[in-house]
């Protein structure tokens, strides 16, 4: 089951010859291994409102790869 795990490497692996088709939302561990932050930290910044953008799927949280970039971008 961890082999099928998305992490932002994989993203870019899986969508490099993609096309049109989109990118799929990172979770919490994507983006803090992108951002080289513990998982802790993002959810502190999501509290304190200073984070990258994310949105509640359900139950879950997920970020939109492009915007976190962005995010990270304007810092």
């Amino acid at each position: 089951m961890t082999d099928k795990l998305l992490t932002p490497k994989r993203v870019a692996e899986q969508t490099a010859g993609a096309g049109a088709r989109p990118a799929p939302l990172w979770t919490p561990n994507d983006v803090a291994e992108f951002l080289c932050v513990p998982v802790a930290t993002l959810y502190q910044w999501r509290s304190r409102g200073i984070g990258p953008p994310a949105r509640r799927v359900g139950r879950h949280l997920r970020y939109h790869p492009d915007a976190v970039r962005a995010w990270f971008d304007a810092l």
